[in-house]
């Protein structure tokens, strides 16, 4: 419930208070989310409880269930955040050109500016076992993914240079380059060497976008 305030010779207004109150709320929930992040990395999702985020953020159950109805619900939070911050990294960095998409200066975009940070993929990996053992979570996280290909197709079909034969037109291209990400961040998981991962995802990506030399296919003939 809001309060209402007055002063003298003018009518009384919420609407100060509803900024201070929508401004709080958003302030208190992202603090949860940091902290749960933080939280989640450490211990790994299934060893986390709701009383530990609180201590960690510095705040009540009141306020994490004002915010979360449990767990879960803040787990698929923090998930979407992260997956929509990658979504709209890689659509970013497939900003086309003035005459279309240059693919291999898109690739140097990609590896460049792409999220790969391992604290992240700890909790993703998590999201993703969760997800394998709850149907509807797993439809979420699918609806997250479909999004991301969609980004990428979209950009991918508008390329000034044609995309090798092999991958079956945008829409298997795109589901390439997400592979190609998922298999770089699974060794970046393992050996926390997030530049030779960028290397790596960089030569993955001209591979499967090029000839494998950086150049169209079309250019050579």
């Amino acid at each position: 419930m809001y309060r209402i305030h007055s002063r003298i010779g003018r009518r009384p207004t919420v609407q100060a208070t509803t900024g201070r109150v929508t401004r709080r709320r958003a302030r208190t929930r992202a603090n949860l989310l940091d902290a749960a992040f933080a939280v989640f990395a450490a211990k790994g999702f299934g060893h986390v409880s709701i009383e530990e985020i609180c201590d960690a953020a510095g705040y009540s159950r009141g306020a994490f269930y004002s915010n979360f109805s449990s767990l879960d619900e803040l787990f698929f939070a923090l998930y979407e955040e992260r997956a929509d911050l990658i979504a709209d990294q890689v659509a970013g960095a497939l900003a086309l050109d003035r005459e279309g998409l240059d693919v291999p200066a898109a690739v140097d975009r990609v590896t460049d500016v792409l999220l790969l940070d391992h604290d992240w993929l700890l909790v993703k990996t998590d999201f993703l076992v969760h997800a394998a053992r709850d149907p509807e979570v797993a439809r979420s996280l699918l609806r997250h993914r479909a999004r991301l290909r969609q980004a990428i197709a979209d950009r991918l079909a508008r390329a000034h240079t044609p995309l090798p034969a092999v991958l079956g037109g945008t829409d298997g291209a795109a589901r390439a380059v997400v592979a190609a990400y998922d298999g770089v961040t699974v060794q970046l998981l393992l050996d926390r060497d997030a530049a030779r991962a960028r290397t790596w995802l960089k030569h993955l990506l001209t591979a499967l976008l090029t000839d494998g030399s950086g150049t169209p296919d079309h250019a050579r003939n």
